[in-house]
């Protein structure tokens, strides 16, 4: 029963915190909150679904993968503005 709430407060805060974050890039358009944002929704939908798992401590290996794609698109935006072609540092 504990297990369902933590997963509910993780999914409504990572939901919460994603929100954030496309109002941070509606408000200066950098794409670097981009990346964020949608980790965070990602995770928001990952801990969601694990709510309908049996056992949500073990989860899938799909689910993972996809959070794993996007931390490599975190890294990505944070690649991107320290290197890219923009010069907007």
């Amino acid at each position: 029963m504990i297990d369902v709430f933590v997963l509910g407060m993780i999914s409504a805060l990572s939901l919460v915190a994603g929100i954030f974050f496309i109002r941070f890039w509606r408000d200066t358009r950098d794409f670097f909150f981009i990346p964020f944002a949608v980790f965070f929704l990602v995770e928001a939908i990952h801990r969601f679904a694990l709510l309908f798992f049996e056992r949500p401590n073990e989860g899938n290996v799909w689910l993972y993968l996809v959070r794993l794609a996007a931390l490599l698109l975190i890294l990505f935006g944070i690649l991107h503005k320290n290197y890219g072609k923009s010069g907007s540092r």
